[in-house]
């Protein structure tokens, strides 16, 4: 490939008709673009047009993909412009229908990485292969176990890397040619994939124990030996996995899961704000999660640390906890439960009615919580039975059904708030529009990893931190509560995604500060390395 076309065809390079006279001279470009110099302005604008003409979100997505794959900078401009509108295109929910047809609309790799677990010793190749001479700092990796709401998806799923990467650029700022995003393939247990002869992954059952954690620990090894200054960002694992490479590469590198910790802080985030609503403390409520895996068990666990950071001894604190879970509420003598759920669990004396509390009806009668978080993707479970006999018990019920897509979410918003004649503090898993009920507009926050993930990612590279650790994630948890009036009626428990980009930078300024409390950095001024290490897509 000659030069030019080398230049036009790399999306990190590329400007398009926006290459200046002088440009092209000095790069070979003359004679190759039409005579006129557009900017980046004219280019957006024209753009946005066609995307207005796509008639279904996969196909906007299909032409923001086109744009991101042939121009990084134009791409991240226009979803500057317009990121509440993109966010659900590029992210979720539209995400989850991306993947269950990656195989028939497969077009480019996107500068991902594509592993498998079979083959370790091809891991330092084929990372130096795509990366080259950028100088990556933050990593992506998935192996599509677990994707929210839509399961085991191998590697499909590889597009919740690229996503992902594409919102920490959009909302915080960081280099879209120093992000890698990587897919494991472990091969998937999903009988669709595994039957379907477009299937672009590796074709067997998954590949679990000795030798998968073998394969993560060679990964991380080379990681961190070819891109020493990155974060490394693990999404999507599976319940067995995702919790045990957390707990072992926390305090050793810099490290995140968003499924535990991300969903954690915006739970968290959201509480907090409730509260700022209600006028009440959090040491007096009652938490009930509903769903306890990957992302119930971390919102439990980042809740818990909050109480003790309030003040409250850990067994005060473990008291204020009820996990429900497809066998109804964990007991300590219940069968299969993992290592994150063993401190949450109750003793069957507790209770007159043990044996009976295998539902959410049951549990919600005997134990009266006063916030209920949903992360089970059984929809329609936050039933007007449930509601009410939680409303019954408390003036300001807090309930957040965070389960996506759509159709796996336990309770629409609005029904919430008529069940409960607007008393119901409600944060959502997907974007709901202002809903007015009996005269006052509501806004419902998003409890979406989308406003925290990228501050909290961005804030440790900032000041290159040796980790991320839970005192920096609580940081970033009060820097978004502080965000909304909560004296306005109807207010939301977070804030609204068209201000992402703005309090992205807060919550990065937060972070970067903390670990320089903690002597995890030699920087000294969190504000100043934030600005600095932030890329504005400009030509």
């Amino acid at each position: 490939m000659n030069k030019a076309m080398a230049i036009l065809n790399d999306p990190f390079k590329n400007k398009g008709t926006a290459f200046t006279q002088e440009e092209r001279e000095r790069l070979g470009l003359t004679g190759v673009l039409p005579p006129r110099v557009k900017t980046i302005e004219e280019q957006a604008a024209e753009t946005y047009a066609l995307f207005e003409t796509k008639t279904s979100n996969i196909e906007k997505r299909h032409f923001l993909m086109e744009v991101f794959n042939t121009n990084r900078t134009l791409f991240f401009y226009l979803m500057g412009q317009h990121i509440t509108e993109f966010m659900p295109i590029v992210y979720d929910p539209v995400i989850a229908e991306s993947i269950e047809n990656y195989n028939e609309r497969y077009q480019r790799p996107q500068d991902a990485v594509y592993l498998s677990v079979k083959h370790p010793e091809r891991i330092k190749k084929s990372l130096a292969n795509v990366s080259g001479d950028r100088d990556i700092r933050l990593i992506v990796v998935t192996d599509a176990q677990g994707i929210l709401g839509i399961g085991d998806w191998g590697v499909d799923g590889v597009d919740i890397a690229v996503g992902k990467l594409m919102v920490y650029t959009a909302a915080a700022g960081i280099n879209p040619a120093q992000v890698l995003p990587v897919s494991i393939d472990a091969g998937t247990d999903n009988p669709k994939l595994l039957d379907d002869p477009n299937y672009l992954g590796e074709r067997h059952q998954r590949i679990t124990g000795q030798e998968y954690f073998d394969f993560i620990d060679r990964f991380v090894d080379e990681v961190e030996k070819l891109y020493p200054k990155s974060l490394l960002h693990f999404e999507d694992f599976g319940r067995g996995t995702a919790a045990r490479i957390l707990d072992k590469y926390q305090d050793k590198i810099l490290t995140f899961n968003d499924d535990i910790q991300g969903t954690g802080i915006i739970a968290l985030a959201g509480v907090l704000g409730a509260m700022n609503i209600s006028k009440e403390k959090l040491t007096d409520h009652t938490f009930l999660t509903f769903g306890a895996g990957t992302a119930g068990m971390g919102i439990a666990k980042m809740l818990y640390d909050e109480l003790v950071r309030q003040g409250l001894t850990p067994e005060e604190a473990k008291k204020h906890f009820y996990l429900v879970d497809k066998q109804g509420l964990l007991f300590d003598d219940t069968e299969g439960l993992t290592e994150k759920q063993k401190p949450f669990t109750r003793q069957r004396s507790e209770f007159a009615n043990a044996d009976e509390l295998t539902n959410l009806l049951a549990v919600v009668k005997a134990v009266h919580p006063t916030v209920m978080i949903g992360t089970s993707t059984q929809p329609g479970t936050f039933n007007e039975a449930v509601v009410k006999e939680m409303a019954a018990h408390t003036d300001r019920p807090v309930i957040f059904p965070l389960s996506n897509p759509t159709k796996l979410a336990e309770a629409k918003a609005a029904d919430l708030l008529k069940w409960t004649n607007g008393r119901a503090l409600v944060a959502t898993g997907i974007p709901v529009a202002d809903i007015t009920y009996q005269g006052v507009t509501y806004q419902i926050g998003q409890a979406n990893n989308a406003l925290i993930y990228p501050g909290v990612g961005f804030g440790a590279l900032a000041v290159q931190a040796k980790q991320l650790n839970d005192n920096m994630l609580a940081a970033a948890a009060h820097a978004l509560s502080g965000l909304v009036d909560p004296d306005q009626p109807g207010a939301a428990v977070l804030p609204p995604v068209s201000k992402l980009a703005e309090f992205s930078q807060r919550v990065a300024q937060r972070v970067a500060q903390s670990a320089i409390d903690q002597g995890l950095t030699t920087m000294t001024d969190a504000k100043k390395a934030v600005a600095d290490a932030k890329w504005e897509p400009k030509y």
